[in-house]
């Protein structure tokens, strides 16, 4: 700690005049410095602009020289065109005076199978009629079958009805002759029991005579007592008879709806088949409709565009005939002006006479 040195800070004082002078130095410098570089830029940038205008100019000469050449180029092409259009359309004069004579021939052979056509048709409708008659027949036929059977169906339903009817007539006449037995039977025990009741009271009252007042109370309810069962059995007896007779009249009513059931059943499938039937037979004759229809108007069709296809044959001879008439007039009125209208004459004489042979 003793040898520590001691640092003063006037060493590290600046002068502000000389960092001032200092400064502006630089800056002068470094603005002269920026000045001169954006000068070459300049110069640069204006050489760079004179070059790309030269440039230009010269891809513009030799546009312009590559349009020029394109054009003769395309001129040439054209006048080799015409020439080869003027060659193909000679060619084709020839060639359609050959497709005349080979059309004509056709138009012979085409009348002829015209003709086999047409009554190879005739003999395919009539066949077709009597396919139909044949077809209508076996329908009405298979129709007078189902009405037969439906008709016999009915016929058994009503027979088996009348059968049953008479069968439960005959049980509901059993039934009430047993119930009148029954009740004979059951008015002539009630008339025995109340005779032996009787016959006893006399006796026990002979018998008995001293002890009345006991055994007549004692009797009384003995009585009472057995009256009030023989009503109770008489009164289930009652009620096993009602029961029996709801149960069987509901088995009835059940059997009657079931059978209602079953007929009503019967009746719509009938009326399904039957309907069934009909929509088929319905749709037969839509189709058969529809192909005769599209037939007819295909046929139609056919004949407008034969129709349209000959007048414009016509229109074309009549003209092709006219500028024939033309140029046989001009031939000889006066002596031809070129090579090619002796070739277009000669032409038009080879086709007068392929039309005349």
């Amino acid at each position: 700690m003793k040898n520590k040195k001691k640092f003063s800070l006037n060493t590290f004082e600046l002068s502000p005049i000389k960092f001032l002078s200092d400064t502006k130095k630089k800056i002068e410098y470094f603005v002269s410095d920026l000045k001169e570089t954006k000068k070459k830029e300049k110069i640069k940038l204006e050489k760079k602009l004179k070059l790309e205008k030269i440039k230009e100019e010269r891809i513009e000469e030799k546009r312009i020289k590559k349009e020029k050449l394109e054009k003769i180029r395309e001129e040439k092409k054209q006048i080799q065109i015409q020439k080869k259009m003027i060659i193909d359309n000679e060619k084709q004069v020839r060639k359609n005076e050959e497709r005349r004579r080979k059309i004509e021939a056709k138009q012979i052979k085409i009348e002829q199978q015209k003709i086999k056509d047409l009554e190879a048709k005739k003999i395919r409708e009539d066949s077709r009629r009597l396919k139909e008659e044949e077809l209508r027949i076996k329908m009405l036929e298979r129709q007078r079958i189902r009405e037969e059977k439906i008709k016999i169906k009915e016929e058994k339903i009503k027979e088996k009805e009348i059968a049953a009817q008479r069968i439960r007539e005959e049980k509901e006449k059993e039934r009430q002759e047993k119930n009148r037995i029954k009740e004979i039977e059951r008015q002539k025990r009630l008339d025995e029991e109340q005779k032996i009741r009787e016959a006893a009271r006399k006796l026990r009252y002979e018998e008995e005579r001293l002890r009345e007042t006991e055994n007549r109370l004692r009797n009384l309810e003995i009585e009472r007592q057995q009256e009030l069962e023989r009503q109770m059995l008489k009164e289930q007896a009652d009620q096993r008879v009602k029961e029996e007779e709801l149960r069987i009249k509901e088995e009835k009513i059940k059997a009657a709806e079931a059978e209602k059931l079953r007929r009503e059943k019967e009746e719509r499938e009938q009326k399904e088949e039957i309907r069934r039937e009909e929509e088929k037979q319905k749709r037969i004759d839509e189709e058969r409709l529809q192909a005769i229809k599209e037939k007819e108007e295909e046929e139609k069709r056919i004949a407008e565009e034969n129709r349209r296809i000959k007048e414009w044959e016509i229109k074309f001879d009549e003209e092709q005939r006219k500028k024939e008439d033309e140029l046989i007039r001009k031939f000889y009125s006066q002596e031809p002006k070129s090579k090619i209208d002796e070739n277009e004459l000669n032409g038009n004489k080879d086709s007068d006479k392929n039309k005349n042979s």
